[in-house]
């Protein structure tokens, strides 16, 4: 790590545990915004912060592990797009439009954009949307204006917004050209969630093992029972695979020029992976807790909620893993093995 990375995760370590405890979100992101994290991905030319991909990543990951209902993943994500269309980012909470294979915005010869865009995270907190339209096969990057968009309010099972964005003939206040397509925004979205369900995965891990060190049953702490000790083995081996999946997807796109086959492959697999140990470590999670982890006043819930959502954020595991076996089958057997080894 290098001793810019180092200096971003303590950072966002620090904010983290100072407020991510606190009843209002609003100092939170305040202080996320104003430490540069939610400019990570925009070239200092273009009002960001000019980081790396791969501290953005780091971001993401200390985030999870906190999962705190802030649009900060989605910001970084409308940065990322505005910087490859050279748009300035503007201030406040973004998010990105489409996020769903059957939606599609259209660029109307007039420069306005219509269409429909279902499960857009957080997008009643933010103040712009940027969308990815199209246009006779090109694709364009349009910020616009959140206010003059239709909403229907919709909340995950976490509780956190997904709603339906409609524009209608809507005038963006700037747009621009771009190759970044659809597929680049799902792959991405796919990366984000995959890192953020990771560090969600290590915090469940270290909840889980506080419990078992303090919860006493027969007057001895449940940690000591040989079954509890296997739950905490396995949901540590589930955390493992995790943070390494995301990570491999992370270093694969912070090095490549272009979302080409073996990074699809990266991501495809991790998304698939994380999302496998997002549902078997929530079980093993709340199996350890017994019923207290279902309860408001305990962290857990809020963890394994996200790990819920996010795991359909941006594609299922199965949307995955029909697409990673289209390129297989596509490629044909002989391709398999060498796809797999050179990785």
């Amino acid at each position: 790590m290098t001793d810019n990375a180092g200096l971003i995760a303590d950072t966002t370590v620090r904010i983290f545990r100072e407020l991510s405890g606190a009843a209002r979100q609003e100092p939170l992101w305040n202080a996320l915004e104003e430490a540069g994290l939610t400019r990570a991905w925009v070239p200092e030319s273009l009002n960001g912060a000019g980081a790396s991909v791969a501290d953005g990543f780091e971001v993401l990951r200390i985030a999870g592990g906190n999962a705190v209902n802030v649009p900060l993943a989605e910001t970084l994500l409308a940065g990322w797009l505005l910087g490859h269309a050279k748009i300035s980012l503007p201030d406040g909470a973004l998010t990105v439009a489409p996020v769903d294979p059957r939606d599609s915005i259209e660029l109307t010869a007039e420069k306005k954009i219509s269409g429909r865009a279902r499960a857009i995270p957080f997008a009643r907190q933010a103040t712009h949307v940027v969308a990815l339209a199209t246009s006779a096969q090109q694709s364009f990057v349009a910020l616009v204006d959140r206010k003059q968009c239709e909403l229907s309010t919709r909340d995950n099972v976490a509780g956190d917004a997904r709603d339906i964005v409609v524009f209608k003939n809507v005038a963006p206040l700037e747009i621009a050209a771009s190759a970044v397509s659809f597929d680049s925004i799902m792959l991405m979205g796919a990366a984000i969630r995959a890192m953020q369900m990771a560090g969600a995965l290590q915090t469940i891990l270290d909840l889980s093992v506080t419990h078992a060190n303090e919860r006493v049953a027969f007057e001895k702490p449940i940690g000591k029972f040989q079954a509890i000790q296997h739950s905490l083995a396995r949901l540590a081996g589930e955390a493992a695979a995790a943070i390494a999946a995301a990570g491999s997807a992370a270093d694969a796109i912070n090095t490549s020029l272009k979302f080409d086959e073996a990074v699809f492959l990266e991501i495809a697999s991790a998304k698939i992976r994380v999302g496998e140990a997002a549902a078997a470590g929530a079980a093993i999670a709340h199996q350890v807790h017994g019923a207290i982890g279902f309860s408001q006043e305990h962290a857990l819930h809020r963890y394994t909620q996200r790990l819920w959502s996010w795991r359909d954020d941006f594609g299922s595991e199965s949307f995955w893993a029909m697409r990673l076996g289209q390129l297989v089958a596509n490629n044909g057997a002989d391709a398999l093995w060498p796809m797999l080894a050179a990785r």
